[in-house]
């Protein structure tokens, strides 16, 4: 890092600084388990031995080895974060495919879901956007979720996600099969300056709708940012104010046009070129299926879990788990 021309490309030196950060906070931590261990080390032998006090020993072991055996897991589970992007927050959005209502119902399914792994982390959520479909679900949803290590638990998710079910819109009870691509980035760090001019910014402004087209406000509180150079763009109207939506605007553009920079850098479009397959048949990174029977099963990992509810309630880290080992095995 003391290497002189080393900060001449930005990005990669913040990474590099944060990868050093990273691993040398995992090192404290592994010594730390490590002499958690070494005290249970020790209470066994209490135990084991005469005048040990049997019960009440006993229970401070259990208790004490089963919340070790999670910290190992979770370390586990860290130590396939890259320790730059992965260890901050995330920004996801959710866009319902083909399908109207069924797909647009089918987004916001998948909100609640994501919402609701984001609590089982006690990671915290702000809606930065939200549009209501005319019928029912979502046209659009953006979500930051706050929290250590937010980016490197959820980049996996980004794709498309399929559900099978009985539709409760039909009237004649049919099987429909409905799509929704969820996109994850990274917010932009703070010690990674994202130049935006001003002059390079064209914002619009406009009335926010809500179901059955009832207006959020009467006013033009809703903000549509487009970033000309690279044709990025953001909006958002969950907010009254439209001070409050301009700021929710900004931080989504400026996360995506960090990733576009990162990615530009890096010589590398793979992940922007994945994000752009059609939401369709045949692009799918997970089934869900409800009907005929119940199953949501990941096609890059092969898992599968039979509870539904379960998943829908946010247990998503068997797939999430699964699919980290795999892209660092």
């Amino acid at each position: 890092m003391a290497q002189e021309g080393f900060w001449d490309h930005h990005l990669q030196g913040a990474h590099v600084n944060r990868r050093v950060k990273y691993l040398s906070d995992q090192i404290e931590r592994w010594e730390a388990l490590n002499a958690s261990l070494n005290d249970l080390r020790e209470l066994l032998a209490l135990v084991s031995s005469e005048g040990g006090e049997g019960d009440g020993i006993v229970r401070e072991i259990v208790e004490e080895t089963d919340r070790l055996s999670r910290e190992v897991k979770t370390l586990e589970i860290e130590s396939l974060f890259n320790g730059g992007d992965d260890e901050g927050n995330a920004i996801l959005s959710i866009h319902p495919g083909a399908g109207g209502t069924e797909s647009q119902d089918w987004a916001q399914i998948l909100s609640r879901m994501y919402t609701r792994w984001a609590q089982r982390k006690k990671f915290k959520t702000n809606v930065l956007d939200m549009q209501v479909g005319e019928e029912a679900g979502l046209k659009s949803f953006t979500l930051e979720v706050i929290g250590r290590f937010a980016y490197g638990y959820l980049k996996g998710e980004a794709g498309i996600h399929r559900l099978v079910r009985i539709s409760p819109f039909d009237a004649n009870s049919r099987r429909h099969t409905s799509f929704a691509a969820v996109y994850v980035v990274p917010e932009a760090r703070s010690e990674v300056e994202v130049v935006i001019n001003e002059k390079d910014l064209r914002i619009d402004t406009f009335r926010a709708s809500g179901a059955g087209g009832q207006h959020v406000n009467k006013t033009d509180s809703a903000v549509r940012i487009k970033h000309l150079p690279t044709g990025i763009e953001a909006q958002s109207q969950s907010e009254r104010s439209q001070h409050r939506n301009r700021e929710n605007a900004m931080k989504i553009l400026r996360a995506r046009i960090y990733q576009y920079l990162k990615e530009k850098e890096e010589e590398s479009r793979e992940a922007l070129d994945k994000n752009k397959k059609d939401i369709s048949w045949g692009n799918q990174i997970r089934s869900y299926v409800f009907h005929p029977y119940n199953l949501v099963k990941d096609h890059r990992t092969g898992v599968e879990v039979g509870n539904i509810q379960s998943v829908m309630d946010g247990d998503l880290d068997p797939f999430i788990d699964a699919n980290l080992k795999r892209s660092k095995g």
